[in-house]
């Protein structure tokens, strides 16, 4: 029976409460077409595949396990994980990370390797849908990596409800997160409550990555007030503006969009318009002219995102909007664009090539 206080921490999820969580994703009343279910074996992953498995199944759904090749026990994990989606009665792939593996930035290069290939699986099977189980706890672990890393508001508004997974197509499959809003601890009761075994990765608690380091942070800090919630629901505020600024600049974008002869050369905005906006918004703005021409010039390729926020802030607030406002017209380089600021306009177009130094004649 729930409480007025809200369950416990550590409370297993009850069957209502694991089919409240799942069913706008995947049951009788969503639109989704089929499902792959990341499962690694861990708590939070075997929950979302156990509480999936009791929702009716109206639709297709496959539980894939990583197999990154990076410990010894990981192809026998991915086996155990078989097993009990069998015994859930789920079908289940076994998707293996080959080739080399670096040296520098391995947890990164591991994670665009396991959505790459989820992304794979679900257009193999026309799924539409990715789940994955990632908790409370991640989000509030996400957002303080970013800060500790600098990020401004898109950073720290952490891990997106769902968000579209494959970055070379606008219409790739949707990556969903029904649990993060839910405590790890909760899902590991919930595994516990139901039978379903799990292991934990080594790697969570390997200090030489710097989400485990501040993993071991969280309960010092939760003593001085900065909890998991806390942090989770500073995301979702930062996400709603974000979301707001994002919609404002792109209609500002819009606006400020000069034509160009032939409807062919660099991208002009109005000067005086860019100048009037308050700096976030004229900031917003010139990052997503930036990426717009990024993206038409790598078409086919990977999805262009903005240059970095502090490279942004110095050039555009420090130099391209006093230029444009009355001070002297500068020209900066920006992610390979020339960006000239002067004569009532700012223009953006490809940088020229660099030209090589100078040697000496023999």
């Amino acid at each position: 029976m729930s409480r007025p206080d809200g369950p416990a921490p550590d409370e297993p999820l009850s069957h209502t409460e694991g089919a409240a969580l799942l069913e706008p994703w995947i049951g009788p009343s969503s639109t989704c077409r089929g499902a792959v279910l990341a499962v690694s074996g861990g708590p939070d992953s075997t929950a979302l595949m156990g509480c999936a498995a009791d929702l009716a199944r109206t639709i297709p759904m496959i539980v894939a396990t990583i197999d990154h090749g990076l410990r010894p026990a990981s192809a026998e994990e991915a086996a155990g994980v078989a097993g009990l989606a069998a015994r859930l009665g789920l079908t289940h792939r076994i998707l293996a990370w080959t080739g080399p593996k670096p040296a520098a930035r391995l947890q990164e290069a591991a994670r665009a390797a396991r959505y790459r290939l989820l992304a794979g699986l679900a257009r193999e099977t026309d799924a539409d849908l990715v789940l994955t189980g990632h908790t409370l706890d991640d989000q509030a672990e996400t957002v303080l990596m970013r800060l500790c890393a600098g990020s401004g508001p898109a950073g720290l508004a952490g891990m997106a409800p769902s968000r579209v997974l494959d970055g070379l197509t606008p219409d790739g499959p949707t990556l969903g997160r029904p649990f993060l809003g839910v405590p790890k601890a909760r899902l590991v009761a919930t595994c516990g409550a139901r039978g379903w075994p799990f292991v934990r990765d080594p790697s969570n608690a390997d200090p030489r990555f710097g989400r485990a380091r501040l993993r071991r942070l969280m309960p010092r800090l939760a003593e001085e007030g900065l909890t998991p919630e806390r942090l989770a629901r500073l995301a979702g505020r930062l996400r709603r503006d974000e979301a707001a600024l994002a919609q404002a600049a792109a209609s500002a974008l819009g606006d400020l969009r000069r034509p160009q002869p032939g409807g062919e050369g660099p991208l002009t905005l109005d000067g005086p318009g860019l100048a009037a906006l308050p700096d976030a918004l004229a900031l917003r703005v010139v990052g997503l002219a930036v990426a717009s021409l990024r993206g038409e010039a790598d078409q086919g390729g990977p999805r262009a995102y903005p240059p970095r926020l502090e490279q942004l802030e110095r050039i555009v607030l420090g130099e391209l909007l006093p230029a444009l406002r009355g001070g002297k017209p500068c020209r900066r380089t920006v992610a390979g664009l020339l960006l000239a600021a002067g004569g009532g306009r700012l223009a953006l177009s490809p940088a020229p090539p660099r030209r090589p130094p100078a040697t000496d004649p023999a």
